[in-house]
Formats: structure tokens, sequence, C-alpha cells
């Protein structure tokens, strides 16, 4: 899904799948410099980026990017026979030389150290406090867990939170949790616990984090991404008891009526 100064293009196919381009959608929107707003859904939403970008270069009007999820941001790095697709994604976009491009709750630094002119806004962070509020959350008494030392690191801006940290193995390959062990001083009486983190597709890893979190004394456990894929209906974390809410934003997830997610707007989509 692709949005030009805040307005959503609209594209169809041919009988073969090529994309047809409604040029005079583009025109009429267009501005002296603006704003393109990237959603990624499938894989034909980078060709339509293309597009778009190409007609506003021969109109010689520039353009920002603002990347709601960047996509192929988990192939981060080169493991076994995996392929560095982020890189192959990241080079397409530098192509089409948008004038800055801001990234919305990046995977890791590598995806900023490949985008040309990029910066990165971590909305998570913002609505933490939001959050905590919802659902009675004491600093003195409950943690924030982190599912391991990467998301540690991507939030280390929240201060003021007691901190659990989960350190987990993973197979690069399949994306399977071989095993996940919580790291910190484990809590002597019971506590609430949010889980936090950039993304959520079928929800392995955080329910295994709440059984961990469980376990040790969690009487309610909560989940805050950034980004929520559509497939979490297709996996075990709206059905468990584990998790009592899941806490996201609408940069991936379609609107949804499950009453066990929060799904807070911040692009309009």
């Amino acid at each position: 899904m692709i949005l030009l100064n805040g307005v959503e293009l609209e594209f169809q196919t041919f009988p073969n799948g090529e994309t047809l381009v409604n040029g005079e959608a583009i025109g009429s929107n267009m501005k002296d410099f603006n704003t393109i707003s990237f959603k990624y859904e499938n894989d034909s939403d980078l060709i339509k980026l293309m597009f778009v970008k190409n007609v506003l270069d021969e109109r010689s009007k520039p353009a920002s990017l603002l990347i709601y999820y960047m996509p192929y941001s988990r192939m981060d790095r080169v493991e076994g026979l995996s392929v560095f697709t982020l890189k192959v994604a990241a080079n397409l976009i530098n192509s089409l030389q948008f004038h800055d491009v801001t990234v919305i709750e990046p995977h890791s630094d590598v995806t900023l150290a490949l985008l040309n002119r990029s910066t990165a806004t971590y909305p998570t962070i913002e609505l933490l406090e939001r959050v905590t509020k919802e659902v009675g959350f004491d600093r003195e008494q409950d943690y924030l867990f982190f599912p391991d030392a990467g998301a540690q690191k991507r939030y280390s801006k929240v201060k003021g939170y007691k901190q659990l940290v989960g350190f987990k193995s993973r197979d690069f390959q399949t994306g399977q949790i071989q095993s996940l062990d919580i790291v910190g001083k484990i809590p002597e009486k019971p506590f609430k616990a949010i889980i936090v983190d950039d993304l959520c597709s079928y929800g392995g890893t955080f329910i295994r984090s709440a059984e961990k979190l469980r376990e040790i004394g969690a009487s309610a456990v909560y989940l805050l991404v950034g980004h929520c894929e559509n497939s979490i209906h297709q996996g075990k974390i709206l059905t468990t008891d584990l998790i009592d809410r899941v806490f996201t934003t609408d940069t991936i997830l379609d609107q949804t009526g499950h009453d066990k997610i929060t799904r807070y707007e911040i692009g309009g989509f």
C-alpha cells in the first residue's frame, strides 16, 4: 500500500499480473516536495514504489520516504546458506534516491546502515507509558521483559523500569526457537510483565516467553510490539491464557475485531 502526501494510491492489475499505474492520480496529488508512505503488504508494493518514484522524478519533484515496516528486515545477516535479502531490498530503495528515509521501528541497526539518508522512529517507546497506565503497571513491582539482547539494545532508551531479558536459541533457517531462558534477578513477589519487542508473526517467541514469566511468578503478561503481522490470527497467541492482551500499531496489522488486541493508529492505515 502506498500513500502520496496522505492519499492512498490505487493500482490495478493486468490479466498477466503486471501493475497498471494511474499516472493521473499521482499527478493530481503531487506537490513541489512530496512524502511517500510505504506500507508493505507483499513484494508487488516494492514495484509500485519504484513506479511512483519514477513518475515524480520525470517531473523533477523530490520526495521523502516513510517506511512503516522495512521488508526483509529479519534477514539482516548471512548465516549458513541464508541470503542477505535485506541488503537487496535496501539497494532497490537506495536506487530510487529519496531525499531522506524514515523507518518505523527497524529490526536492527543494519537497516539504517544499509539505507542511505535514513533515520528511525520508535512508536513502541512512545506507547509504553500509555500501555502501562492501561494495565495498571507498577514500576516499583512490575517488569519489562525483552525476549533477547537485540530487543534490550533496541529499546535501551527506556529508563526507570525493572527489566528482565531472555536468552534464546533459534534455528535461523526455520525461525523455530530451540530454547529460551530468563537472565536477571528473579522477582520474589508476584508481578505483572510487559513483553516488549519490534515484531510479532505467529507469536511463538512470546508464548515461550510468557511460559517462562509465569513460571517465575508473573500474575499477568502483556505484549507490546511495534509491528504485528496478520499471521497472529493463525498462531496460538490469541487463544492461550498465557498472554492477557496484545498492544500494537497499524504499520502491518489490518483492522481486527479480536477483543484481545489493541491496535493504535499511527499511520492512518
